[in-house]
Parts: C-alpha cells; structure tokens; sequence
C-alpha cells in the first residue's frame, strides 16, 4: 500500500495560516461541521517537543455520518474526517484521509458510499489549495 491509497495530499501556494483559513472556508462552502482543530504544534511545545506546524481539522456531515452509522456504528472509529494542514520541507501542504478506506475494513459501507464522501472531501481540500 501506498500514502496515496491512503491520503489526498495537494501543495499550496498559500502559507500556512492562510491554508488553514482557506480549509476552513471550503469546509463552510461544501456545507459540512466543523467540530474541532488540534494544534499539534502548540500542544507538543506545552510539552517540551519542538514540531513544524500542523493543524488537524476535524469536519463532519451530518448526512454521510447518519448513514454509515446505520451500517455499523464502529465506523465511529473512523470518524469525524479529517483534513490537515501542515508544513514539509518548506512546503505546505493540505492532507485527508480517502474515505474510500472505509468500505475496505466495513463491507457494508459500499465503495459507491464511500466514493460520494471522498468527492466531498477532494473537493474541499481542492478548493482551499
């Protein structure tokens, strides 16, 4: 397996903040929750750790969530989704788990299901590049 199997990953033009600004937007535009934003950065400094930033922000449809949790609610495990934002290599990028993963540990997830949110969250990351 392969990151890519794995993650959507696009680099931005933006800086950082403005990265996390522009996820945020996107996260708005396409309708979905907000529920959280980690900085791990902060919280690893408050612990002694020096990090490159990285903001995990956790978003939620209340549709797609509804209807996994229906099939089977230890698909909780791999909820909320989440987008992140971090700096590489004097880079910075913009990250999400493929919810496609989803139907490869859940078989009554169908791929098609999975697919429909994958499309939501490509979208958002695409439009805040």
């Amino acid at each position: 397996m392969k990151i890519t199997d794995f993650a959507y990953i696009v680099e931005t033009g933006n800086n950082f903040d403005e990265a996390v600004v522009s996820v945020l937007k996107a996260v708005e535009q396409r309708g979905w929750t907000l529920f959280q934003i980690y900085d791990v950065k902060e919280r690893l400094a408050a612990k002694g750790f020096t990090q490159k930033p990285l903001k995990i922000i956790e978003i939620c449809s209340g549709k797609y969530a509804n209807q996994f949790l229906n099939k089977n609610r230890l698909i909780s495990l791999c909820m909320p989704c989440k987008i992140n934002v971090l700096e590489e290599n004097g880079k910075t990028k913009i990250v999400g788990m493929k919810p496609t993963m989803i139907s490869q540990f859940f078989p009554e997830v169908s791929k098609k299901d999975a697919e429909e949110v994958e499309k939501d969250i490509k979208e958002i990351i695409d439009n805040a590049k």
